[in-house]
């Protein structure tokens, strides 16, 4: 038995019917603030992208959005999309589930990997002097 998802008491559905103004009220204070003062050039084309693959997405066609807006909210509306978002070297797609809503998109795209070096250069250290050659 798999529970529904709630965000903050309301089901995904409450939360798509739901006021824009209603929602943000929902959000946490950074979240909230955000919204409340606007959104940016970026995140409006971001936006209207996202009301045009919803409406498309309905008819049966899958569209990947690419964005480099990494500082816009997940809203409800998002629930279902793949948005790429760049990293800063390629685009990561991020499947949008309705447990990422109130989060930054930028958070689902890693910036920095995990660091693994190779063997040490010729006359790299002292330390490393004694290491056979290739």
């Amino acid at each position: 038995m798999s529970r529904e998802f709630t965000y903050r008491g309301y089901t995904i559905s409450q939360l798509m019917g739901m006021p824009m103004d209603e929602f943000i009220r929902l959000l946490p204070s950074r979240q909230r603030r955000s919204l409340l003062r606007g959104l940016t050039p970026e995140q409006r084309s971001l936006f209207e992208r996202i009301r045009k693959a919803k409406t498309s997405s309905s008819k049966g066609k899958k569209i990947v959005i690419r964005t480099h807006c990494r500082d816009m909210i997940i809203l409800p509306e998002m629930v279902g999309l793949t948005i790429s978002v760049h990293n800063g070297k390629e685009f990561t797609p991020v499947e949008i589930l309705p447990e990422m809503i109130g989060r930054y998109l930028g958070e689902f795209a890693i910036t920095c990997g995990k660091v693994t070096h190779g063997a040490p250069g010729l006359k790299a250290t002292r330390s490393s002097m004694f290491v056979p050659l290739k």
